[in-house]
């Protein structure tokens, strides 16, 4: 757990599987987040959550979406957003390795509660 009130990484820094732990690597608590790496190809396994909505961003690469009988493939910049009971399953599709940026949470938006900061306090 990181001590202090920011931390900084990068996604080489985390390590070589499947599934980079950003949560864990930067302490984040207030919501899940990991870096998805899948060789071209690779099909990951379709599931769902009981609670917790996803947020995809998609690196680099290519993926192809399947959700509620439809396919989608999204490129680098592209963005997906699931809620939680809905079944989806990701692929990596093209020649280079897929890399994704994926939030997942519960209970939604706090509303906006953002604050100038004092000059010297950052």
């Amino acid at each position: 757990m990181v001590p202090v009130g920011y931390a900084f990484g990068s996604i080489d820094e985390m390590g070589d599987g499947v599934f980079r732990k950003v949560r864990r690597e930067l302490g984040v608590t207030a919501f899940g987040v990991n870096v998805l790496v899948l060789a071209p190809g690779i099909v990951g396994r379709p599931h769902y959550h009981d609670e917790q909505d996803e947020l995809y961003f998609v690196h680099k690469g290519r993926a192809r979406f399947e959700v509620g009988g439809e396919s989608r493939e999204l490129g680098p910049g592209s963005f997906f957003h699931v809620e939680s009971t809905t079944p989806r399953r990701v692929t990596s599709v093209g020649d280079e390795d897929l890399v994704m940026l994926v939030v997942g949470a519960q209970d939604g938006y706090v509303g906006r509660d953002g604050h100038l900061a004092e000059p010297g306090t950052y």
